[in-house]
């Protein structure tokens, strides 16, 4: 009887976790488009780390509980997550238009920052001082990409009809507020009764930390990116997706170890390898035609669910 209150509890916090970020990314989004910054640069920077705050919840949180697994399965099982089951759930849906400037210059970065990672982990952990270089990289990731807003002469904003009824100053601020508190909230309650529900069924907190805190915090990302896709705003779907996959790394992780070292297991630096491989894919699927076909959609889906399976052969 107790363990189904854990399991309405993950549902419970899952669920907040999915409307704080919803309600985030909808205020930060109707406030941004007063500075006329095009889809792209939006996905990369306010609707990326506005869906990634639950991310940075749960990690945030599993860190401060000394659950390294768990702050730091999450982080790469959600980059997995991002690539192969929601870029390519959004391409099956339709077709993603891939801009130069992505295949140029943001998949590059976000495939460097993966080695980064995996260079930091060799010696089994991210201190005090990885930490802050990551900081500071999402610093100097931000400061780029609003200089690279400024040089975009073809700029396309979302209509503020599309996100909010009306874009009301305050709206947008209790949208915002709201959003932050769920996501707190159900951090919280996702990443404790994960924990209580893998140790009764004998199920390693890496594990549940790469699956299933991974999708679920990875909700959000998953509604932005496919209502994007169906609505044509192609630029905003493959930012959302660069955009949370480099934030992951280089804020959750950073801001994570600056709080708690992060001890590194043998076993995430495979996950991490694969993590590296989902991203280095993108550049021959991008560069053909520069369009994610409904094809490389279901084959990117595929390769998630072989990832999946291998998941479930390790325990």
């Amino acid at each position: 009887m107790e363990l189904i209150f854990n399991f309405l509890l993950v549902g419970a916090g899952l669920t907040m976790l999915y409307f704080g970020g919803d309600w985030l990314v909808k205020g930060s989004i109707a406030l941004s488009n007063k500075f006329g910054i095009s889809q792209l640069v939006i996905g990369l920077t306010v609707v990326a780390f506005g869906t990634s705050a639950p991310e940075l919840a749960v990690s945030i949180s599993s860190a401060m509980q000394g659950l390294s697994d768990i702050a730091l399965g999450n982080v790469v099982g959600s980059n997995i997550v991002n690539i192969g089951a929601i870029l390519g759930m959004s391409a099956i849906i339709s077709p993603i238009i891939v801009s130069k400037s992505a295949i140029r210059k943001e998949v590059p970065i976000m495939i460097g920052i993966s080695f980064l990672l995996l260079g930091i982990i060799i010696d089994g952990k991210i201190d005090f001082v990885d930490g802050a270089l990551f900081v500071i990289g999402i610093i100097v990731f931000t400061g780029y990409s609003y200089r690279s807003s400024k040089k975009d002469t073809d700029t396309q904003v979302i209509p503020a009809s599309q996100i909010l009824q009306k874009n009301v100053f305050s709206k947008s601020i209790i949208f915002i507020i709201v959003g932050l508190l769920l996501l707190t909230g159900g951090s919280f309650l996702t990443v404790d009764n994960v924990v209580i529900i893998g140790a009764s069924f004998g199920i390693s907190e890496l594990f549940m930390g790469l699956t299933v805190v991974a999708i679920g915090t990875s909700l959000p990302e998953l509604i932005t990116s496919v209502v994007a896709a169906r609505k044509g705003h192609a630029d905003l779907s493959v930012g959302n997706i660069i955009g949370s996959n480099i934030f992951n790394i280089l804020a959750i992780l950073g801001i994570s170890s600056l709080i708690s070292g992060i001890t590194v297991t043998e076993q995430v630096l495979v996950d991490v390898g694969i993590m590296l491989a989902f991203s280095l894919v993108l550049i021959p699927i991008m560069r053909s035609g520069f369009v994610i076909s409904r094809r490389e959609g279901v084959i990117l889906v595929a390769g998630y669910v072989v990832y999946v399976i291998f998941l479930f052969s390790r325990q």
